[in-house]
């Protein structure tokens, strides 16, 4: 059984960082634009903060909380009413994502609520006290579940084997249950931009698919939503952001004695690209918002058996200056021709090559000769 709790401080949230309602005016969650009053929002936001929060930490802030809503307006994440499961693990990503999404609850023109939700699945040494320490003093309503996914996944797992497959199956069918239960009606990832990088080359080498974590998502049971707001977030940002907010990060015990796990090889693989190649990673993530299913060779995606030619009567000549026509009976037999003709250009262009066979021939005639100075 999983035994939740549920923490609903009275306190207000409060944002030291900025001013949300004084960005409530130039930054939302619009479906059609976003609006910024740059100038403005820098001053209103650093009334609000203490000398020890830099502009650097008001640029990245400002960064993310861009990236994030431009997600949810283009998958539409988020919509009027909506109740946000924040799945909070305690690590760097989900901490941010709850971070931004709070404040882009407070200025943005709808109306959702959030809910954070941890799933305590009794890793040995795991500080129990630490996540909800941190929830509490922010003010933000949450759930703590508890269910000993660890002793399962242990149980049913090889020796040698990666824990992430089961453990991730476990805690997501425990986390997908309860979002109905509270009538949840968007659970909210913490997977950022990389996560998604790695997933596409982890199914690419070793899963044979051409597949990756979309930003939005209806599980196959058709009974939730799976939103993930960092989508366009760079991990390095997160990292960033984290250590500037000093989050609270609980470690993952479970798996942290297991080195030699792909999806880290495949980290390690794109952070070597992203030093030596800035703009590749980006590249990669674009593509992958720019598929040609005609381009590829997947039989569902695409009808090609279905393709048929669609000719006209134009005949283009072979641009050339001879075709050599050998076993001419063979060519007949087929019905082929046994003496095609040729082009020696293509007549569109006829003028242009006339016109530059015109210049390079009045470029030889006035051409001046050269003189040996020695002679």
């Amino acid at each position: 059984m999983t035994a939740a709790t549920l923490f609903t401080p009275k306190i207000t949230p409060e944002f030291d960082e900025t001013s949300a309602d004084a960005g409530r005016a130039d930054y939302t969650l619009e479906t059609d634009s976003m609006k910024y009053d740059d100038a403005a929002e820098d001053d209103l936001i650093a009334e609000t903060l203490s000398p020890t929060q830099s502009a650097q930490f008001r640029k990245l802030q400002k960064k993310l909380r861009r990236q994030v809503s431009w997600a949810i307006r283009d998958f539409n994440m988020i919509e009027e009413g909506d109740v946000v499961m924040v799945c909070v693990s305690g690590g760097k990503d989900s901490y941010t994502l709850l971070d931004i999404l709070l404040l882009l609850k407070r200025i943005a023109p709808i109306n959702f609520d959030i809910v954070a939700v941890n799933l305590d699945q009794k890793q040995p040494g795991y500080p129990e006290d630490i996540l909800p320490a941190y929830l509490n003093e922010q003010g933000i309503a949450h759930y703590i579940l508890e269910k000993d996914t660890y002793s399962i996944v242990k149980s049913v797992v090889p020796e040698g084997k990666t824990y992430c497959s089961a453990c991730s199956r476990l805690r997501r069918g425990s986390l997908y249950g309860f979002a109905k239960q509270i009538g949840a009606t968007k659970i909210a990832l913490g997977h950022h931009r990389d996560d998604m990088l790695a997933t596409f080359f982890l199914n690419l080498f070793h899963g044979g698919t051409l597949k990756s974590m979309p930003p939005k998502l209806l599980s196959d049971d058709k009974q939730n939503m799976l939103i993930r707001p960092l989508a366009y977030v760079e991990e390095k940002d997160i990292i960033e952001y984290a250590k500037l907010k000093e989050f609270p990060i609980i470690p993952c015990n479970l798996c942290g004695s297991q080195t030699n796990l792909q999806r880290a090889i495949i980290n390690d693989m794109l952070r070597e690209w992203d030093d030596a190649h800035p703009q590749r990673l980006a590249s990669i993530f674009k593509a992958m918002q720019n598929v040609a299913p005609s381009q590829l060779a997947d039989r569902e995606l695409f009808d090609f058996e279905g393709l048929s030619l669609d000719r006209d009567d134009n005949e283009r000549l072979f641009e050339g200056d001879n075709i050599q026509a050998g076993q001419t009976d063979s060519l007949a037999e087929i019905g082929l021709p046994i003496a095609p003709q040729t082009q020696t250009f293509n007549p569109k262009f006829a003028s242009k090559q006339q016109s530059d066979k015109a210049i390079e021939s009045s470029r030889h005639t006035q051409k001046i000769p050269t003189i040996n100075p020695v002679i």
